[in-house]
């Protein structure tokens, strides 16, 4: 076997490290799940068998195979098409638009130092086998060469995967000595614990709760939208070492199938739960809205006798998990019901005479158990962030807070990030963020907020909401419905995702060439800063992740 042999498969395994390394910031997005990742891999035939390099390996090989072979003399021609051939193939495609970069973690080194570990071992037995093949001619060393070159780089994904399966042992004992030290942690400083899911708006009340509590108590809530095990222990080893002045521990809990929930809730006893929405969020991969509403309860479940349970009794699902009876003590609240309704039925905390503009929310609260109430104004917007702010309530007037010191910390309030956050620009430009992650319910009060804005044109960019499962189409659908009465203006982000909604669209009278689809937000983003003037207002909904 030549130099010339091992350097074509040489050159094809730095490609297939790049391949590998490229695609471990996909792996990262699904949180290292192998069936996750390869679900996503297999949705189109470009990510796992990309043409290119396909094509110039036939090339390469059957045209270095068709060169002239001289008897006796070494026939460089075949190798050099060959070195063509893996250098073309392997140059790296441009990515485009990249939303989340990949990051480094230790984790990651160890899933890429495997993957290349693989990838070399595979390489070298290629080069063994090659080297024990009767291959009587330089043309088909060439030709064979790149073949198993290119068989290994289109495998790239495939050692990534291995990499991630032999990582697991190691994993697993790293992930058990991070969770002793964080329970470790939570034993010594042992602050109440409050524990929030939903399909969304967790997020939210979270910080809600926070930021009402700590008008009285020192409250601390897990950052972003860290609802895993791995999330939740993240913070606590990162942020409470040793910081025993903590009365309230606030998490939020997700969860993705049965079992994760009440696996938080092991690690993480709650005292308080509560139960923000059941709704088709990952409805694609729960499979049912009744599969969605068993795992949300769990966190219920993981409440002891005498936790607390806390409720949005406007949502048909949570409402049942109330009428179960479990625990003793439960409240919950209301915007839909009158006074005099929620009093008969039991419901606590009612929102009445609500009212929303540019300003923000106003409503008064009243506590039916008591006969209390409270006027409530917030510079929140987003008619949904009522109940949010009902239930972050509840749990502030349970652990002794009154209605007017929970009605002054509410006037404090400031949406988290990316979830409806209204900032102008220098140009007078009002930027409606609300991108983090849409669904149904949120989006049409965010399409109400954009709606406020009566001074000048109302832009809406959106790529649409996806894992709504068996309803993404009609949900979409409706969205477009929906857009066209708020919107003066909408950009579709991906012509193929945003089909439903240019079908609502099209059933309303909305202005055809108001209506533009894109293929990437920069593009969006570019015609909103050359077309729009002072007073206009732009919502961006929704922004999907690199997997879409």
């Amino acid at each position: 076997m030549s130099l010339l042999t091992i350097l074509i498969v040489f050159i094809w395994l730095v490609g297939t490290c790049i391949r590998i390394y490229r695609q471990a910031r996909f792996f990262q997005i699904e949180e290292y799940m192998n069936g996750r990742y390869l679900r996503w891999l297999l949705r189109e035939r470009a990510r796992w068998l990309p043409a290119r390099p396909i094509i110039a390996a036939l090339a390469g090989g059957v045209l270095g195979f068709f060169t002239d072979n001289i008897p006796g003399q070494m026939n460089i021609l075949p190798h050099l098409l060959g070195l063509v051939a893996a250098s073309v193939a392997i140059w790296p495609p441009d990515e485009g638009e990249i939303k989340k970069k990949f990051v480094r973690t230790q984790r990651a080194t160890r899933l890429l130092t495997a993957a290349f570990v693989i990838a070399i071992g595979v390489a070298i037995t290629s080069l063994l086998v090659l080297a024990n093949m009767t291959l009587s001619t330089d043309r088909s060393q060439a030709l064979a060469a790149t073949l198993l070159g290119c068989l290994i780089f289109l495998l790239a994904p495939i050692w990534l995967v291995l990499g991630n399966i032999a990582m697991i042992p190691v994993e697993q004992f790293m992930r058990q000595r991070f969770l002793n030290q964080a329970q470790r942690i939570m034993a010594e400083i042992h602050p109440r614990v409050v524990a929030i899911t939903g399909s969304y708006g967790k997020t939210t009340t979270k910080n809600y709760v926070r930021d009402i509590l700590n008008g009285r108590y020192k409250a601390y809530a897990t950052p972003k939208s860290y609802n895993t095990l791995m999330g939740i222990s993240l913070a606590i080893n990162r942020d409470l070492v040793d910081d025993y002045s903590i009365d309230y521990f606030i998490a939020e809990m997700g969860m993705y199938v049965p079992g994760e929930i009440a696996e938080l809730c092991r690690f993480t006893p709650p005292d308080v739960s509560i139960v923000v929405e059941v709704g088709p969020q990952h409805l694609e991969r729960a499979g049912s809205m009744e599969a969605i509403a068993n795992a949300k309860y769990e966190i219920i479940q993981g409440l002891t006798p005498t936790g607390v349970g806390i409720f949005n009794w406007d949502n048909d699902y949570i409402r049942a998990m109330y009428e179960r009876g479990y625990p003793q003590t439960r409240i919950a609240v209301t915007r839909q019901l009158s006074v005099e309704e929620a009093t008969a039925k039991g419901v606590r905390l009612v929102a009445s005479d609500i009212s929303e503009s540019l300003d923000g929310l106003s409503f008064t609260v009243t506590d039916t158990s008591t006969g209390a109430h409270e006027a409530l104004q917030s510079p929140i917007v987003g008619i949904h962030n009522v109940t949010n702010l009902l239930l972050a309530a509840a749990v502030a007037l349970h652990e002794g807070m009154s209605l007017g010191d929970i009605a002054y910390r509410v006037r404090l309030l400031q949406p988290p990030e990316s979830r409806l956050v209204r900032q102008a620009t220098a140009s007078g430009i009002t930027i409606i963020n609300d991108s983090y992650s849409t669904n149904p319910v949120g989006a049409i009060s965010a399409l109400q907020v954009l709606g406020l804005h009566q001074g000048g044109r109302r832009v809406l960019i959106t790529p649409g909401m996806v894992e709504l499962g068996s309803v993404q189409e009609a949900e979409n659908r409706e969205l477009g419905i929906q857009a066209a009465r708020y919107a003066t203006d909408i950009i579709l982000v991906g012509k193929q995702q945003t089909q439903p909604i240019q079908a609502g669209i099209a059933t309303t009278d909305f202005p055809q060439d108001h209506l533009q689809v894109v293929e990437t937000l920069s593009e969006a983003t570019s015609w909103y800063q050359a077309h729009l003037r002072a007073g206009d207002a732009v919502l961006f909904l929704n922004d999907l992740p690199d997997t879409y």
